[in-house]
């Protein structure tokens, strides 16, 4: 029955409570006691430092990201700059072993690129100084274009530094070719906000296929990706790759979400992978973890496990 009611849980209906402002005040008011060291590290980055020292002694590495985006007051824009710069010296500090991700609504996109670039160029000082990667989250469609742009003026003066390519944009392909020539490390996904069929494959079989294209072009011009998947089918045909083509393990990397699919990352860490646990903390949490389900609903049973152990 579980396994019914999972599959006919639709992504539309994730992505639509995504999106419920309700339920989210509630979420942020609740949050700390369901979601905290179950789908995210915490309410702050301090809080979550412990669930990251569990993680690197299990051979996990991590990447943080401090939930929320769509920022409008360039005071706030600034405020999460200074937050992402802490962060950064806390994990030096700490000796994490983390990267770290961002959005840039949360440093203010929405409000001008100016303001993104000057606040992404104060956290990119102190990462190329200490040597921490950041990675830049993609989100929706509209707002591609303006991220690669930036990532690849970024790129040009840094080196720690890295974005994400969404599987499900027919974009995707000739995205990755126009960005061979900076050689970036990318985090390779499926995508999970809601697009209009002209301009992302609408079925999950093509999103799949265009996947493992993706994949494989990756891994065989040898920059290193980041493979975030959950799927099983995915996570063997990279394996069969690796194997075929005789792709070095250090070469990639694969990425899973913190409190989903814990047994298959301890598998895989033990197999010889390495595996980078993706681990959000704040208060924002809602609608980050409908957007999960909405991806892949089948990670509703493996959260749900996670969530009422004690």
């Amino acid at each position: 029955m579980g396994v019914f009611f999972v599959s006919v849980i639709s992504r539309d209906l994730f992505l639509y409570l995504s999106n419920n402002k309700t339920l989210n005040r509630a979420a942020q008011n609740w949050g700390s006691n369901i979601a905290s060291g179950k789908i995210v590290g915490g309410i702050d980055f301090p809080s979550s430092i412990k669930f990251i020292k569990e993680l690197n002694e299990q051979g996990f590495s991590v990447t943080v990201d401090h939930l929320g985006e769509f920022v409008t007051s360039e005071e706030i824009a600034r405020e999460r700059t200074k937050e992402c710069i802490q962060t950064i010296e806390t994990i030096v500090a700490q000796r994490l072993d983390s990267h770290v991700s961002l959005k840039l609504t949360s440093l203010g996109l929405d409000i001008s690129k100016e303001l993104v670039f000057e606040n992404m160029r104060k956290i990119m000082d102190i990462a190329e100084k200490y040597k921490i990667m950041v990675t830049i989250d993609m989100e929706d469609e509209t707002r591609c274009e303006e991220t690669l742009s930036i990532f690849k003026g970024l790129k040009a003066d840094y080196t720690y530094i890295s974005t994400v390519i969404q599987a499900y944009l027919y974009r995707a392909e000739q995205d990755i070719r126009n960005l061979n020539s900076y050689e970036p490390f990318l985090r390779l996904v499926k995508g999970a906000y809601k697009e209009s069929p002209t301009v992302a494959f609408p079925k999950k079989a093509d999103v799949d296929e265009n996947y493992k294209k993706l994949i494989k072009s990756r891994l065989l011009n040898g920059h290193y990706t980041g493979v975030a998947t959950h799927d099983d089918a995915i996570i063997e045909y990279t394996k069969r790759l690796v194997e075929e083509y005789k792709i070095p393990k250090h070469s990639f990397e694969f990425q899973m979400l913190y409190g989903m699919r814990t047994q298959t990352q301890k598998e895989l860490v033990n197999q010889g992978y390495k595996m980078r646990v993706y681990v959000p903390y704040g208060i924002d949490w809602y609608g980050y973890f409908m957007r999960r389900l909405a991806e892949r609903p089948a990670n509703l049973a493996f959260v749900l496990k996670g969530m009422t152990k004690k």
